[in-house]
């Protein structure tokens, strides 16, 4: 009950209610889906494929075809990377990425370079996290096929101005896919109105079980893509020696689907739509300004891309006290936060530090355990100067 958790950007807690959902199904209709047709396997059949309409509503996609269920945003992006890339992609083509990418949206752009020969290209940053966009041309070229953009920096909160890059990448024939695990949880997300064209998100990171998210991508592109795994379900006819595919999305969706944490995803979508996505984020805005103001107050704290307009998440360091000692430290006082590349490692490079502390703030955060953290940041540098 004391616990402090300050670690949202890794992972949300879950309400009661994804709680109850999960338990409900495995009690009460625990089955397979979309193939029996007795009343408990109706009867998840229908709650699974309510999350696909739930989930194009929540990201204002005009068609729930258009949604695909995967493991997270890492599976959505490598799907993208086999499934589109493999087929689109040669030799002397260019991926467009940024400097402040996660790994998952770096590692599976190198793969697909080092087996189609493409060259990956970086969007430069400043060493006040944002984007350098001074000069699009020199990045955004006749040979840029993709561009794969974080909508939110998981290690300085930044929104990167997506509708930008995204006219940017059409203005010069280019696909464009947007990683919106960062996003999605805090703020309203509209896949109409960006036009990108690929959009991931992870369910645990917006109050949903683990091993569930989404991929969102416009129905024209999925119907041109090959599977991406394949096995029951994805298919329409099987024989000994061709078979075809089923209709879009399932043609994505190979074996029993994670259906428990999909109608938990669904759960969470309910939660976050009663409270209002708007609300959510102005929660965070007040969390993330009023700790940015009770850190600041800590002598030799260092905060990197320190800014008023960004997401609840703030990366620091403080004084010669290394990131996983405070990490360590502050555990004991009952206080979790992150420490270490926080999967950016080229982030890490540009700052020139190994690594950072991060406190990421979510919708069940309080102002008194902003004050408690600072508290305990002041106690572990007492400790490592004494």
């Amino acid at each position: 009950p004391e616990l402090i958790f300050l670690d949202n950007a890794s992972t949300t807690q879950k309400p009661q209610a994804v709680i109850d959902t999960l338990r409900d199904y495995y009690e009460n209709y625990n089955s397979n889906i979309h193939r029996g047709i007795y009343r408990i396997a109706e009867e998840a059949t229908a709650a699974y494929e309510s999350t696909r309409n739930k989930t194009a509503s929540f990201i204002h996609a005009e068609d729930s075809r258009s949604i695909v269920f995967t493991r997270g945003t890492t599976e959505s992006i490598n799907l993208v990377a086999y499934s589109w890339g493999g087929k689109n992609l040669k030799a002397g083509d260019e991926i467009l990425i940024t400097e402040m990418e996660h790994h998952s949206n770096i590692i599976p752009w190198q793969l697909l370079c080092e087996r189609s020969g493409a060259a990956l290209k970086y969007i430069p940053i400043t060493k006040d996290g944002k984007l350098d966009l001074s000069e699009p041309d020199k990045y955004f070229t006749d040979k840029t096929k993709l561009v794969c953009v974080i909508h939110q920096s998981n290690v300085f909160g930044t929104v990167n101005p997506v509708e930008e890059i995204v006219c940017l990448a059409h203005n010069c024939d280019a696909k464009v896919l947007v990683d919106g695990a960062q996003i999605a949880p805090h703020h309203a997300v509209d896949v109409t109105r960006l036009d990108c064209d690929f959009f991931a998100f992870s369910g645990h990171k917006m109050l949903g079980p683990t091993g569930v998210g989404a991929l969102y991508a416009k129905p024209e592109l999925l119907e041109e893509m090959d599977p991406f795994l394949g096995g029951g379900e994805m298919i329409r006819t099987v024989s000994m020696e061709s078979s075809t595919w089923n209709d879009i999305p399932w043609k994505f969706e190979a074996g029993t689907p994670n259906i428990a944490q999909v109608i938990g995803l669904g759960a969470a979508i309910d939660y976050l739509s009663e409270l209002g996505m708007e609300n959510v984020s102005a929660i965070e805005k007040e969390l993330h300004d009023y700790a940015r103001v009770k850190l600041a107050e800590i002598s030799g704290l260092k905060i990197y891309g320190d800014r008023e307009d960004k997401g609840a998440v703030i990366s620091f360091n403080v004084g010669n006290v290394h990131s996983h000692d405070l990490a360590h430290i502050l555990d004991t006082f009952g206080i979790a936060i992150r420490a270490g590349h926080h999967c950016a490692q080229p982030i890490m490079q540009k700052l020139g530090v190994p690594a950072t502390n991060r406190a990421s703030f979510y919708l069940y955060n309080t102002k008194e355990e902003i004050d408690r953290l600072t508290e305990g940041i002041m106690k572990a540098v007492e400790m490592f100067e004494g």
